[in-house]
């Protein structure tokens, strides 16, 4: 195929125009699937839980608050339900240590449930690894008027 000056110019123009956007999609691919935390600043297994996001393809924004109280109430997380920190990704809401492959399999199927949690701290839960320990823990859908059905069990 041969090029006239023009047509090279263009096609020269193109590929380096192509070659500018790329970094940032790599780059944006690199990060991952950004989700949003709310935590309290000392606790440890938070910490570990958004090390385990991170580790699978997600890419954290923490928030650091002294009461996360009124977060959760504002995302209609049932009492019952409550645990250390709350994530919120597009429209869900996960409560605890719900693990990275089940959030990513919520986003994908979109069911009709407004969150995940894990109640309380199972040991052996994302960011709960205790050496030698791994309780079996329950994985609760919740919906906002209140449902609640198992999810998954881990």
């Amino acid at each position: 195929m041969t090029y006239d000056r023009r047509s090279f110019l263009r096609a020269a123009a193109a590929s380096t125009a192509a070659l500018l956007v790329l970094p940032s999609l790599v780059e944006a691919a690199a990060k991952g699937t950004p989700i949003t935390v709310y935590k309290t600043a000392s606790c440890g297994c938070c910490k570990a839980w958004v090390e385990h996001l991170t580790r699978n393809g997600f890419s954290p924004t923490t928030h650091d608050l002294p009461d996360l109280s009124e977060t959760k109430d504002s995302l209609g997380v049932p009492n019952a339900l409550r645990s250390c920190h709350t994530a919120v990704l597009g429209r869900y809401v996960f409560e605890g240590h719900v693990p990275a492959d089940l959030i990513k399999k919520v986003v994908a199927d979109k069911p009709a449930i407004l969150g995940l949690a894990v109640p309380g701290m199972p040991a052996g839960s994302p960011g709960m690894e205790v050496p030698g320990r791994k309780d079996a823990y329950d994985v609760i859908a919740f919906t906002r008027d209140g449902k609640r059905s198992i999810y998954a069990k881990r």
